[in-house]
């Protein structure tokens, strides 16, 4: 009898499992990320399990180093921010607030810090860490070029122009609090913003930036 309801019981908690697992995972992602954000990837590993709630084995257990936490971290932030997007390309009707608060969750997102990861601790040409990169370019260009076709955005940018910016006003000034830059940072991205709307009051120097272009950079 006794045999029979631990196989009975066996299929629930198996669900059960999987699901504190990936709650635990989230809240090590969560973590690792600000973490990472403040004051570098070098951030105690003991610290983010910590903040996580959770303990060091279960840190270990899900992200066995420091690099394969970075990845998961990067991966996180990058389909977190495409899968926004899309529900953005699908839901919101109007093409300027689209783009609008996609900026803002990019930012919101801490995208723009997380870049040293991606340049110390992350291969770039590792398949996966390229397909995130390209399905967040992706919806990020099909945001601006639905703006543009509306009319709502200027004409003489591009989607690398965008992700300049919004990595250059998200990323905190040397020696400040983070959390304190918030108010800043908002005001900022507004100001961004508007400069995107058509007509345009000035005309840019150059030409439009491609993702091609930030790619020649070396982030």
């Amino acid at each position: 009898m006794g045999s029979a309801a631990r196989s009975a019981s066996a299929p629930a908690a198996m669900p059960r499992a999987r699901a504190d697992a990936a709650r635990n995972r989230e809240r090590i992602l969560a973590a690792a990320r600000e973490a990472f954000v403040r004051v570098g990837t070098e951030a105690p590993l003991d610290e983010i399990a910590k903040a996580a709630g959770v303990g060091n084995a279960t840190l270990y257990r899900h992200f066995p180093d420091r690099d394969a936490l970075a990845q998961g971290v990067v991966l996180a932030v990058a389909d977190g921010i495409a899968e926004r997007g899309r529900l953005l390309l699908a839901e919101e009707s109007d093409p300027f607030e689209a783009l609008r608060r996609f900026v803002c969750i990019a930012v919101e997102e801490k995208s723009s810090a997380l870049c040293p990861l991606m340049s110390h601790r992350i291969n770039l040409d590792d398949p996966v860490i390229r397909s995130a990169r390209d399905r967040t370019e992706k919806v990020a260009i099909e945001l601006l070029e639905r703006a543009q076709r509306a009319g709502a955005v200027r004409d003489d940018i591009g989607a690398g122009d965008v992700l300049v910016a919004v990595s250059q006003l998200a990323r905190p000034l040397p020696g400040t609090v983070t959390a304190g830059m918030a108010r800043f940072i908002e005001r900022h991205v507004t100001l961004f913003l508007d400069g995107l709307r058509a007509p345009a009051k000035s005309p840019l120097p150059g030409r439009p930036a491609t993702l091609e272009d930030l790619r020649a950079q070396h982030c």
